[in-house]
């Protein structure tokens, strides 16, 4: 029996806790930040804000404890938003331990420094003196379909084969399945950024411009998406696989997207901020990493034209008409370019 931590306590980790407990054969517990929403998921023995009509079994540990929570665990999953990854792994760093496997379920890029989830947890295990290794879980998964025991398929990255082969046999299940790579570069990449390129698709359907639009800019978001990548280190065949093409298809199609409602809404008319406020403390990862993946993209002279118009959109309030005029009116170009 492993014991595996969860950090975070969103609707994505509370699936993942799901799917863990569910195995039956694993200690696992889920750890909020927050006592008051650690009792009460605790004694709802549901997660009725984040994940609601998905009861959580008694063997599942609830805390807000961070030495009860990192202390004793063998693998430890961390599921908290981008934007606070760091101030949290600084929080639980001082009750790590030598040993330790992590996971990072998060999606995204750092604001400011542009890194990695895998390298802000990395960065922050070095400050604390700690060599842990990190790998990256990603995929398209949409957290309801996950605690609800739906067929999915997902990656696990470690620069470590025998740490990704590790991970895959803890976390398989019936109903989840992992497949392992080692390219943590392209897997984080292209999960981070099929986000930003949902947004757009949302936008697309919110203004009503049919289907060979989306169709369209999707193929041409895992083009930049990928030009991205591959500068950056990572493998051009990574993104066409379940981090990437993958996870950018479910985002951009998928009813239940975060991301891809905030594009809609967008695109019908409504303003980002009270869009953003509906969501009642929910995140849309890509509404953040828009900006973070063109400082990126810019650092290494890649060009990403759709990131371009979504930063203007989100940033600057540019109309979404005008954004998608510009990006039809571009300099026509061979495909590969």
């Amino acid at each position: 029996m492993s014991r595996i931590t969860v950090l975070g306590s969103g609707a994505w980790g509370t699936a993942i806790a799901l799917s863990l407990t569910n195995r039956g054969d694993h200690q696992v517990t889920l750890w909020s930040h927050r006592a008051e929403a650690a009792a009460a998921l605790a004694s709802d023995r549901e997660n009725r804000h984040f994940l609601p009509g998905f009861p959580l079994p008694e063997s599942l540990r609830i805390t807000a404890s961070d030495e009860e929570a990192v202390s004793d665990a063998e693998i430890l999953v961390c599921v908290t938003p981008s934007e606070f990854l760091r101030p949290t792994m600084a929080r639980l760093t001082p009750y790590m331990r030598d040993g330790q496997v992590l996971v990072s379920a998060t999606k995204g890029i750092e604001d400011h420094s542009f890194m990695r989830m895998t390298e802000v947890i990395g960065e922050c295990l070095t400050e604390a003196g700690l060599g842990l290794p990190v790998g990256a879980l990603s995929g398209p998964s949409f957290a309801q379909e996950v605690a609800g025991g739906m067929p999915t398929a997902v990656t696990i990255a470690f620069a470590d084969p025998t740490l990704a082969t590790l991970v895959q046999h803890e976390f398989s299940s019936p109903s989840l399945r992992l497949y392992t790579n080692d390219d943590l570069i392209g897997v984080e990449l292209g999960g981070a950024l099929k986000n930003v390129i949902a947004i757009a698709a949302g936008m697309l359907a919110g203004m009503e411009l049919g289907l060979n639009s989306v169709a369209g800019l999707i193929t041409r978001g895992i083009a930049e998406t990928t030009r991205l990548a591959v500068a950056a280190g990572g493998r051009r065949e990574t993104l066409g696989g379940l981090s990437g093409l993958g996870d950018l298809v479910l985002t951009c199609t998928g009813s239940l997207s975060r991301n891809r409602m905030v594009g809609y809404e967008l695109g019908r008319g409504r303003k980002l901020p009270e869009i953003l406020t509906s969501l009642d403390g929910k995140v849309a990862e890509g509404v953040r990493t828009t900006l973070a993946a063109l400082g990126l993209a810019r650092s290494l002279g890649v060009e990403m034209p759709i990131t371009e118009q979504m930063e203007l959109i989100l940033d600057e309030g540019k109309d979404p008409r005008e954004a998608i005029r510009d990006l039809m009116q571009r300099p026509i170009r061979p495909e590969e370019d």
